[in-house]
């Protein structure tokens, strides 16, 4: 399990997530990874609409026993 950053790369205001850590497999489950309770294409959502709108960079290795899943988020309360 490796830890990632991803990053909204779409514009964002407040009450929205701009960022998070997630634990994932590879980049690909990073980049599908989102913040909040959201489904693709929710313009309604405080995250990006499409998993190509997210910028995925590698922090490195995740502790022993780690579960898929975020680990920390940025959101921006307005």
């Amino acid at each position: 399990m490796k830890l990632w950053l991803i990053e909204r790369t779409d514009s964002w205001s407040w009450d929205d997530y701009d960022s998070a850590v997630v634990a994932a497999a590879d980049e690909q489950a990073a980049r599908e990874t989102t913040p909040c309770e959201h489904r693709w294409g929710d313009k309604s959502s405080s995250w990006c609409i499409s998993p190509e709108m997210v910028r995925v960079k590698l922090l490195g290795t995740a502790a022993s026993g780690t579960e898929p899943g975020v680990i920390l988020t940025s959101f921006n309360a307005g």
